[in-house]
């Protein structure tokens, strides 16, 4: 097939027929794809079992323990044990899980997750759950921003960031049948299903989503849907005809997919719901850079902590949503052309000032609810005090 020569949705790809009526697509969030894959994996393997620390709701793991409760163990608040049991439990034959949020798991046990299972090729399977921005409410010390970065350096490691439920699903029955040291990382909040059973999925292999030869978008996770809105709006808006693949495969990358595309397109833009340093956009700039030089600009969260807010909200604050994605794709393809453009670009200036805007809002909506005793707005008498 000569993609030079296409454009518009790969129907390869089998991706769901309402993909952009937002009101009839179905939200569902990523984590419940583990569990069933999880329950799937399981009835065809006696060997899988399933760790969590203390979050078995949290994480879906519960369906495997109602499925095969001798097969489960709750390990407790105690994510550095989680790792090390696992390898061990690798080590006698076991196809182990282990699950917990992103933020502990690889964030609190990295160095036994590094010692204990990839430094021994363990066959230990490692789930991080509410990874991302999106987990919204829970703040910037739950919000695991860095778990792709830290896990990609690991030796032996195996990365995934499967982009709905469904792939979520399959990329746990994956990880069950291949051997070795596996992280995948899903979020906690409902998001766009828009792949199907038919759409094609394999570890370590990107796959094109959408034809075009302008420049192409490369993302990871629930917001390659983000990614297909900001090419369908370019499209229709600008006459611009944007690539989109779905870089599932963080470790192994698809470098032979990403190199067509880049002389075939010549300007990248990234997108991830994490750290622009080091994680994909970082895998996709060193293969570049040795390969195939063009112009990449990277949407994720630029050197910064999270924030509070329903996850919608937070996305929105960090310039992660589509109107954002489309004000990167213009910028590489004003470089891609040698226009001059401002140094600080137009996606990150503007999620920024969006930011600073909701921020103020908050900030007075909440004055309104206070009295003037505590320098809010309120009068006084309306307070009662005990």
């Amino acid at each position: 097939m000569n993609t030079k020569q296409l454009k518009g949705l790969n129907p390869e790809m089998h991706l769901a027929r309402n993909l952009f009526d937002t009101k009839t697509l179905k939200q569902i969030p990523t984590r419940n794809g583990y569990g069933e894959g999880l329950v799937e994996a399981g009835k065809k393997d006696k060997n899988i079992v399933v760790l969590c620390c203390d979050l078995t709701e949290s994480t879906r793991s519960e369906l495997f323990k109602k499925a095969f409760p001798d097969r489960f163990i709750q390990m407790g608040i105690a994510e550095q044990a989680l790792a090390s049991i696992g390898a061990g439990m690798s080590m006698a034959g076991k196809i182990p899980f282990i699950s917990s949020y992103a933020a502990f798991s690889p964030g609190r046990n990295w160095e036994q997750i590094k010692t204990t299972i990839a430094l021994q090729n363990s066959n230990v399977k490692i789930a991080g759950a509410h990874a991302g921005l999106s987990v919204g409410p829970d703040g910037a010390t739950h919000q695991m921003l860095e778990d792709i970065v830290i896990t990609r350096a690991i030796p032996n490691m195996t990365v995934e960031v499967p982009c709905d439920a469904l792939e979520t699903r399959k990329t746990t029955v994956a990880g069950a049948k291949m051997v070795g040291p596996f992280y995948f990382r899903f979020a906690r909040a409902a998001s766009p299903v828009f792949t199907t059973e038919k759409t094609p999925f394999k570890l370590g292999r990107a796959e094109v989503y959408r034809f075009g030869n302008d420049l192409t978008l490369v993302a990871a996770g629930p917001l390659l849907y983000e990614a297909l809105l900001a090419a369908d709006a370019l499209s229709k808006e600008h006459g611009i005809e944007c690539r989109v693949i779905n870089a599932h495969s963080i470790k192994p990358f698809d470098e032979k997919t990403l190199i067509t595309a880049a002389k075939e397109t010549g300007a990248i833009v990234t997108i991830e719901e994490g750290q622009a340093h080091g994680g994909l956009a970082g895998v996709v700039c060193e293969t570049l850079a040795l390969t195939t030089p063009v112009p990449v600009e990277s949407i994720g969260t630029q050197d910064q902590f999270g924030e509070s807010g329903e996850p919608n909200q937070v996305l929105e604050a960090f310039g992660l949503t589509s109107p954002f994605i489309a004000l990167a794709a213009i910028r590489v393809l004003d470089r891609k052309m040698g226009k001059l453009v401002s140094k600080i670009p137009a996606h990150i200036q503007a999620a920024e000032e969006r930011r600073m805007m909701m921020r103020k809002q908050i900030f007075e909506e909440a004055l309104s609810r206070a009295p003037r005793k505590w320098g809010g707005t309120k009068p006084n008498l309306k307070v009662r005090t005990r």
